[in-house]
């Protein structure tokens, strides 16, 4: 299929309350439908200047093939939605790619990769009024944890005071916590299972309200203790692939059977599947988490 890029870049430059027009008459759904499970896409990560997936460094340097990917895997169905950055939201807007979906915006990716302020992770993106303005549905907010970087104080800070703004406005916000820390000048999470269950208990008592908290969190080894470190919601992160794709989804179809796991939230490995194919690798994974 193509889009009208060149009228989306008339649009943005002539015409930029169309965005809000837009956003004003979007068809929305309800989160939890059908059979309580939710299955997105993602595509935050270049504003955090991370390209990369797999073994080149630059496969998502293009936006208009990310954005023809993005609405290859909306375009499936099962797909319940999509998370984002304001600009890769605001296209996919301009293309009508976004009726009947939810819409997740994610918030902090000042935390850039390879910069020696990586951990003090600020709001750069969208904020809690951004979100309400465009009546988006959902947020989302990184939370790296590294005992050995004082950045982290100041992530926990903004990171306390986003999950209170998406409880005043009574919208949901999943939280991604990692323990993590700098080996070689670069930070590395840490994903055994008792990392994974310590960054889970610090994450989940974010806030002076955990009523609209969910977690999005990893898929490790021994998944099941992880689930039993959180009453909250849950949704399970693709993250940048590194197995080959029938071991990743047999994880990913385990874990999806814990108690608690609500489905995934999954980006650069179906976005640029091995073997090309989106929307066979979109389908696939719809698969696992629909049935």
């Amino acid at each position: 299929m193509s889009y009208d890029f060149e009228g989306l870049r008339k649009t943005r430059a002539e015409n930029p309350a169309a965005l809000a027009q837009i956003y004003a008459k979007r068809k929305k759904r309800k989160l939890i439908q059908g059979d309580g499970k939710l299955f997105f896409v993602a595509a935050d990560h270049p504003a955090r200047a991370a390209l990369s997936v797999r073994n080149d460094p630059n496969a998502m340097a293009n936006r208009y093939e990310l954005l023809e990917r993005l609405a290859t895997a909306l375009s499936r169905p099962g797909v319940d939605g999509v998370l984002g950055t304001p600009d890769i939201i605001d296209d996919l807007a301009l293309m009508g790619c976004l009726d009947n979906k939810i819409v997740v915006g994610s918030l902090n990716r000042g935390g850039l990769r390879g910069s020696s302020f990586e951990m003090d992770d600020r709001v750069t993106g969208y904020d809690m009024p951004g979100i309400v303005r465009d009546g988006l549905d959902f947020a989302k907010m990184l939370n790296r944890i590294n005992f050995e970087d004082a950045g982290t104080s100041n992530l926990l800070q903004f990171s306390h005071e986003a999950v209170n703004a998406a409880s005043a406005a009574k919208l949901p916000i999943m939280l991604e916590p990692f323990i993590s820390k700098w080996v070689d000048g670069k930070i590395v999470n840490d994903l055994s299972t008792d990392a994974t269950v310590l960054s889970v208990a610090i994450a989940a008592g974010l806030g002076n309200s955990s009523a609209y908290t969910w977690m999005k969190l990893p898929v490790v080894e021994n998944m099941e203790r992880v689930m039993q470190a959180t009453t909250l919601p849950t949704l399970l992160l693709g993250g940048d692939p590194t197995e080959g794709e029938d071991e990743t989804f047999a994880k990913w179809g385990h874990a999806l059977k814990l108690p608690g796991v609500r489905g995934l939230v999954i980006g650069r490995s179906l976005l640029y599947p091995q073997g090309g194919d989106v929307a066979a690798a979109i389908d696939t994974a719809v698969k696992l988490v629909h049935g």
